[in-house]
């Protein structure tokens, strides 16, 4: 019988960054592995902001093959691995911090320069490489970042890891108290996921957007305080709720910096904002009075922490939220392309954009 090693061909498509907005299907080589390092066959892989962000700008020098949110098939695996084989269905995170420098010690794990260094690749740059057919885990990774998916538990679901732990970490980050009043602004599929966790932590929640659409599949996972910002200010209608007040917390979840601004006056005197979803550089004009003389506190979460890595695999594992009833979309990786347009361009009727290079594996279910 052919041996799972022997079934791994030379090459293998890809979506391949080559440049500003610029992704084109490729055949490029399967990546080698070295000792202490798996090869993943890539099932499914979630579409972030941040990969977006980074092919809208031209941030990262190309060739790259992007794409971090990964759940697959272990098919190979290098000298001294013991705790994964072949065949093991797995989600990998790109991030995994040294454990030892300054910043790691200072819990600050998304500055230190190994969490800075990704540790997946499917050829080129290492960028996390979930784009592809097949993704080469470093050692590190392996050791540290790599998680067995349950039985039961599907790929789609299992995509979700690292997303949520980002999720976990803004939310520890702002510090809710039982019964604060949060505001979430933009409800795709981050800020439904950070609208959730904060109605667990306790908090009030009352969720706004654009598109009335999501604001009712928010409704579906116990969000029923809305504000459909089509229609009505956030602010003005939060204040209004809140005996005048304004939200005790908002989490800003839309990328830009043309909502700070509204993001800050929505809060209290005294109370929280989370840029959750800044992560282009620039300048943004705020009302400094607003941080003295009102005491609101401007707040900031980056990525995932290995601190929560436990807590974000059970909330995911456990089902604790449906997560695969926020994808919206699914495409096989042959139209990556059409995916990472619609993922760019949101429309009223999308959520969270996949990719699935083995969306065509005979028995393996989604």
């Amino acid at each position: 019988m052919e041996s799972e090693l022997e079934r791994i061909p030379a090459t293998m498509k890809a979506a391949v960054y080559r440049g500003v907005n610029d992704v084109r299907l490729e055949e490029v080589p399967v990546p080698e592995i070295g000792a202490g390092e798996i090869l993943v066959r890539v099932h499914t892989c979630g579409i972030c902001g941040t990969d977006l962000k980074k092919i809208s700008t031209g941030s990262h020098s190309a060739p790259r093959i992007f794409g971090h949110e990964t759940a697959g098939v272990v098919a190979k695996t290098g000298e001294g691995v013991r705790n994964f084989a072949v065949g093991d269905r797995v989600m990998v995170f790109h991030h995994i911090p040294c454990g030892e420098c300054y910043y790691c010690r200072n819990k600050t794990f998304a500055q230190c320069a190994t969490y800075k260094k990704v540790g997946c690749t499917a050829g080129f740059e290492p960028s996390g490489g979930g784009f592809s057919q097949y993704v080469r885990v470093m050692d590190w990774i392996v050791q540290k970042g790599t998680v067995r998916i349950p039985e039961g538990i599907s790929f789609e679901q299992a995509s979700f890891v690292e997303p949520v732990n980002t999720c976990i970490k803004g939310i520890e980050t702002l510090r809710l108290k039982p019964e604060e009043t949060v505001l979430v602004i933009g409800q795709g599929p981050i800020g439904m996921i950070l609208a959730v966790l904060a109605k667990k932590a306790g908090a009030r929640v009352i969720t706004s957007d654009l598109y009335p659409e999501r604001l009712r599949i928010a409704k579906g996972f116990g969000l029923n305080q809305t504000i459909d910002a089509s229609k009505a200010d956030a602010g003005q209608t939060v204040c209004a709720m809140t005996e005048g007040r304004g939200a005790d917390a908002t989490i800003l979840a839309v990328g830009g910096s043309g909502l700070i601004r509204p993001a800050i006056d929505a809060t209290r005197p005294g109370g929280r904002i989370l840029l959750f979803a800044q992560t282009a550089r620039g300048e943004v004009t705020i009302d400094p009075a607003a941080v003295c003389v009102d005491e609101k506190t401007l707040l900031g979460s980056y990525s995932a922490s290995v601190e929560l890595q436990e807590e974000s695999v059970r909330f995911v594992m456990n089902r604790e939220m449906d997560l695969e009833r926020l994808i919206s979309h699914r495409f096989p990786l042959e139209k990556s392309e059409e995916a990472l347009r619609l993922a760019a361009h949101p429309q009223p009727d999308s959520m969270k954009v996949v990719i699935q290079p083995g969306s065509t594996w005979e028995g393996n279910p989604l």
